[in-house]
């Protein structure tokens, strides 16, 4: 082969576009029977990502529970790289990051309002955390709804809880029981259900959208709609993962989980006030099963309890915790939070 075949050869390898593989992206979703944000948000969303956005990815979506991972572990597996981007579980990963708890103590966010501006302060310091430890960055926060209490027995009021078994999401719920008298107990979620109608607990605590789809009034008979968190969980990706991608590629997919979380923020909502009429045999009732549990009507003296219980109960409790890993992290959340409650 002559020298100048030789040298055309190499001079179109070097100017023929080069098309990178297509990047494959898995993602580690809520648990399949959770409620509608995953069913109607969470999974089309990441099914529809590659065409949505024009991206070159091959999105792999699984379910945390048909996974058979333990959704407490939603930061290890985004450190060891197992899964790319993962639906962080909030309450149930604080155990391995106790900031996360930050974003939604008992007492905090009692209305969606409120919990907006709370989570948008301190959602910095938990992103700069979750890069530093775990390899990850925070992408996008949103609430599962109201976390409210669901008993077997007829309660009506906090004060009916104590000497009571409370199925609890987080620690701070746990704290928060305790000094109403009641014994905090962590449960998965799908294992609520049948401990409710076995008596293992008496009462469980969880949005009523979530009770509604995991068939909780089948097994309670009073709901006492108090707004003691918010369930806060969020997007995360592999900071390698990230990296597999161009800075447009990039910021693409960090606008479009954006407007996802957004989009969560409103169907909360609307889940919310759905899913409380149809729990309590109200009409209209579109996107659950309708049950008749008893509305207990939440006192003054009640709603009083909770909103003190971020100075009395949660923060005092939680800000040791947090300090023990992050020496700022009290002062970073009385920095931010704390400052718009005057804490």
């Amino acid at each position: 082969m002559s020298r100048r075949i030789v040298l055309a050869a190499i001079t179109a390898l070097m100017f023929t576009p080069v098309h990178a593989e297509t990047v494959t992206l898995r993602v580690l979703g809520q648990p399949s029977g959770s409620g509608l944000i995953a069913q109607k948000k969470e999974q089309p969303f990441f099914e529809k990502l590659a065409a949505t956005t024009g991206l070159d990815i091959k999105i792999e979506y699984l379910p945390v529970d048909v996974a058979g991972i333990p959704d407490t572990d939603g930061l290890r597996v985004l450190k060891s790289g197992l899964f790319d981007i993962v639906s962080i579980r909030g309450p149930q990963v604080s155990r391995d990051e106790p900031a996360m708890l930050g974003l939604d103590l008992v007492g905090l966010n009692t209305s969606y309002a409120a919990g907006k501006k709370h989570i948008d302060a301190f959602a910095p310091f938990v992103d700069e955390r979750l890069q530093g430890r775990f390899n990850a960055k925070l992408l996008g926060v949103w609430p599962a709804g109201p976390q409210v209490i669901f008993c077997k027995p007829e309660v009506k009021g906090l004060a009916d809880l104590k000497g009571l078994k409370v199925r609890v999401g987080d620690q701070s719920a746990a704290n928060f029981v305790g000094k109403l008298g009641a014994t905090g107990i962590s449960m998965p979620f799908g294992e609520v259900q049948q401990s409710l109608a076995r008596g293992v607990v008496d009462c469980a605590i969880t949005g009523p959208a979530s009770a509604n789809s995991g068939g909780w009034p089948e097994a309670t008979t009073t709901v006492l709609p108090i707004a003691l968190q918010l369930a806060v969980n969020g997007y995360a990706i592999n900071t390698a993962s990230l990296k597999k991608l161009t800075p447009e590629q990039q910021a693409k997919l960090t606008a479009a989980i954006g407007e996802l979380t957004t989009e969560i923020w409103a169907f909360s909502e609307e889940l919310y006030e759905d899913a409380m009429r149809c729990n309590t045999g109200k009409t209209p009732c579109e996107r659950g099963v309708s049950y008749k549990l008893t509305e207990a009507a939440p006192s003054e003296a009640d709603l009083k309890v909770v909103a003190s219980a971020v100075g009395d109960v949660s923060l005092p409790i939680w800000a040791k915790q947090c300090n023990a890993v992050a020496p700022n992290c009290e002062a970073s959340w009385r920095a931010t939070v704390g400052s718009q409650l005057g804490l």
